[in-house]
């Protein structure tokens, strides 16, 4: 099958700007890169292999929930906080007034569903 560079260039001029971030979201994941500003070919070469794996390396794979302040409705945040920790209501008071870690050692998708219940209930929250 021969590459027609008019024919695709001429389909991805049809595609909404949805389509497309869609198709570089599954570019990305399929091939495991992450899009690099426009350099100059030689500067590509001689650092962007070496930067792309390192970035990889570092991504961080394990994050803390912490609470920096519980806000106006610290009700709220406590039933949160129980839901999430399991914690009695002295304990999860004790963490909302104080501040402190909800949760550690979780993955992303995780920190960032925890973040958002607890942001709905009014408690400012830090993502390590």
């Amino acid at each position: 099958m021969a590459f027609d560079k008019e024919a695709m260039m001429e389909q991805l001029s049809g595609l909404t700007v949805l389509e497309l971030v869609d198709l570089v979201e599954g570019l990305k994941e399929k091939w495991g890169v992450e899009a690099a500003a426009a350099m100059p070919a030689g500067m590509m070469m001689a650092g962007g292999a070496a930067g792309g794996e390192a970035a990889a390396a570092e991504e961080q794979t394990e994050f803390t929930i912490s609470i920096k302040e519980a806000g106006s409705s610290k009700l709220q945040v406590i039933k949160e906080v129980r839901a999430i920790t399991s914690l009695g209501l002295k304990e999860a008071k004790d963490l909302v007034e104080s501040g402190g870690v909800v949760k550690e050692g979780i993955e992303k998708a995780e920190a960032d569903e925890i973040k958002g219940k607890l942001e709905a209930a009014g408690a400012t929250v830090e993502v390590k």
